[in-house]
């Protein structure tokens, strides 16, 4: 790629108020395909939002050693999974990439090194919930990578210095799920509305409690806390995309929570909207 070529970010995207910043609980692949409260859910926020210039997503399924960034003109759709009916496979979300927001992204969050990559495109965890959100797939949308070898607190200040991309229509959206073991689920009873088993109640209290009071230290520091968040979080991949979304949060802007619901007793459905 030359990056010489490449215009500066203000010649493309024209300044903008602030963008919202999204985190959305994904869940299961198959929410890609079906109707449900959550899929609901994001297409009613997605009302309230403004016509973004393009999407920067932080998603669960891109855990790299490293930061990169998706650079490439036309991602592929990445259907990272198995066991599912044969029509999720044949989803296409053929968004457009943005090669200039990828530059940029790398420059703004230097020293950190950011690799441009050409090689991922669109998992998952960004494709089967912004394809809700614009089903016409007419918004470019890069993804930014977590490397896996950083603590929660450098996600949340490598997330503060992505907020002036807010202020050139970037829609940024952390997507993964804040309780999330996996291992633990009852999947006979999927479909069993708001089911928690207690240690995930009280999680899902607590961390709740912690969103709306603005109180985001201990949910930095998640590895400290009581044993129930310790089952909530027992791998930190699809935690740290809520870190990203609250490392945007500025002076005066709310939380509203939304698709706040349990479900096959050890996962959470929360989202939540910054604006």
């Amino acid at each position: 790629m030359n990056l010489a070529s490449l215009n500066n970010l203000s010649e493309i995207f024209s300044n903008t108020a602030t963008m919202p910043a999204l985190f959305l609980g994904h869940g299961s692949p198959m929410n890609a395909i079906e109707e449900n409260e959550f899929t609901s859910g994001f297409r009613e926020v997605a009302k309230s939002l403004p016509t973004p210039n393009a999407i920067l997503c932080v998603s669960a399924h891109w855990f790299t050693h490293g930061t990169k960034v998706t650079a490439m003109e036309m991602p592929p759709t990445i259907h990272d999974f198995g066991g599912f009916p044969q029509a999720l496979y044949e989803v296409e979300y053929p968004a457009k990439g943005s090669p200039e927001l990828a530059v940029e992204t790398k420059k703004i969050l230097e020293p950190t090194l950011v690799e441009l990559d050409e090689k991922w495109g669109l998992d998952h965890g960004a494709w089967s919930v912004i394809k809700h959100l614009y089903p016409q797939a007419n918004i470019p949308v890069i993804q930014l990578s977590i490397d896996y070898t950083k603590p929660p607190s450098y996600h949340y200040e490598l997330a503060q210095k992505l907020n002036s991309l807010r202020q050139k229509g970037i829609l940024i959206i952390g997507s993964g799920n804040i309780i999330h073991n996996l291992r633990l689920a009852d999947f006979a009873n999927m479909h069993k509305d708001n089911y928690g088993y207690d240690w995930a109640i009280e999680a899902h209290a607590t961390i709740n409690k912690y969103l709306t009071e603005g109180n985001y230290q201990p949910l930095i520091e998640y590895e400290k806390q009581a044993k129930a968040i310790q089952f909530a979080i027992p791998t930190p991949e699809h935690y740290l995309p809520l870190i990203y979304t609250l490392g945007l949060q500025q002076k005066k802007e709310n939380i509203q929570l939304f698709n706040d619901k349990l479900v096959g007793g050890s996962l959470s459905m929360t989202s939540l909207k910054i604006s």
